[in-house]
């Protein structure tokens, strides 16, 4: 069983369309999900974007960051619906999840063990501590 965390909490998954790998692109139905992986070029769902209720975009290994770039090439690309990082995302990754555009993170219920809940909400502000931002607010207020 998987676990989908949010700014809230870990909640069960409640996304009950069909997600399809990017390959099967061609079945896809208004609504539904797609499925990427790292390696897998983003922009090859722009034409459905509109189209598409979830992306999930699968994390193999908390080292590889490619899926925070799809993350912010979708968003940048005019993608408004849910957006998922699933796999092999780390409490410490949450905030720079949300920052990049995910919506939720999908995790295992292993992960979801040696990571409680308390650790993922901890990272919830990811607003908060964020130096880009203060480095982007007036000098002067």
């Amino acid at each position: 069983m998987t676990i989908i965390v949010t700014d809230r909490g870990f909640a069960a998954d409640d996304f009950a369309r069909p997600i399809h790998p990017l390959e099967g692109v061609e079945a896809l139905k208004d609504g539904e999900g797609i499925e990427i992986g790292p390696a897998d070029d983003p922009g090859a769902l722009i034409p459905l974007l509109g189209r598409i209720g979830l992306i999930r975009i699968r994390f193999p290994v908390f080292a590889d960051g490619r899926g925070f770039s799809h993350a912010r090439d979708l968003r940048r690309c005019g993608y408004a619906g849910r957006l998922r990082a699933a796999g092999h995302v780390l409490a410490d990754q949450y905030a720079m999840c949300r920052r990049s555009g995910f919506d939720e993170v999908e995790i295992d219920e292993a992960l979801a063990a040696r990571q409680p809940q308390d650790q993922w909400l901890a990272r919830a502000n990811w607003r908060d501590h964020w130096y880009q931002a203060r480095l982007r607010a007036p000098l002067c207020a």
